[in-house]
């Protein structure tokens, strides 16, 4: 059953709520975010991290949805621009990279205690569920956490347009997309100090001014259904509750 959207209210976070605003939610995360300071692979210390923030905001009653991405193993359209490889095969392979992020997550999590399911886009029985709208929302009613893996299950698409479309497909409230860097900014933080972050952005400005949130497709899918993006820093311990409690945490990106 799909759920009514809310707007969060705007809270200093020094008085966060004890209850949560989302209810259900997509949270994408970018291969890279999973190798923390290792620059390649897995790092199990930001595994351990995302299960004990997953698992705190589950307890609040948050039905929990990830979308993770593969970079960190292998890109496909930055590997097939490079090498010459062709583009679909190199997207099939950044999607078997997604699934091994994926079950890395999923161990984690049960080790943590979390129920957890991984559900694929590609066939791969033997590791993974095959996505399943209405049994992805049972796992979640139940209590579980859903790993979707392997994209669309098509080449040409982007992890980012996954996690737009299957916030819509289960009726989630918001895509929470965990970086690097606390927010949106005019232009890259590390390199520019003068740069400055947007506490909101509508849709459109986020497409007119070309700003690296997600891809112009996962936007846009946003921007139809009315589901609100927010950006913040993954690896701040606690984060992830504060976004999902309403806190003024990172960039929220929504119609105006």
């Amino acid at each position: 059953m799909a759920m009514t959207r809310s707007t969060p209210a705007r809270r200093s976070p020094a008085h966060a709520p004890a209850t949560p605003t989302y209810r259900r939610i997509v949270l994408k995360l970018s291969g890279e975010a999973l190798q923390g300071k290792l620059g390649f692979g897995i790092d199990p210390n930001v595994l351990d991290d995302l299960a004990r923030q997953i698992k705190e905001i589950r307890e609040l009653g948050v039905q929990v949805t990830v979308v993770v991405g593969g970079g960190n193993i292998f890109r496909g359209l930055s590997t097939s621009s490079a090498t010459g490889m062709e583009r679909a095969t190199a997207d099939y392979m950044g999607m078997l990279a997604t699934a091994i992020n994926g079950l890395a997550l999923q161990d984690a999590l049960e080790r943590a205690g979390v129920p957890t399911r991984v559900q694929t886009a590609i066939e791969i029985a033997k590791v993974a569920e095959p996505y399943i709208r209405r049994r992805a929302i049972r796992h979640l009613e139940k209590g579980r956490v859903v790993i979707f893996v392997g994209g669309i299950g098509s080449p040409f698409f982007t992890t980012d347009t996954t996690a737009a479309l299957r916030a819509m497909e289960i009726g989630a409230e918001v895509v929470l997309k965990g970086t690097n860097v606390d927010g949106v900014y005019t232009d890259d933080p590390a390199t520019n100090r003068k740069a400055r972050k947007f506490a909101t952005l509508s849709f459109l400005d986020v497409l007119k001014k070309g700003l690296k949130v997600m891809d112009a497709t996962a936007v846009s899918l946003c921007m139809s259904s009315n589901m609100p993006i927010i950006v913040f820093n993954l690896h701040r311990p606690g984060n992830i509750k504060r976004v999902v409690c309403g806190e003024l945490v990172g960039t929220r990106v929504a119609n105006k």
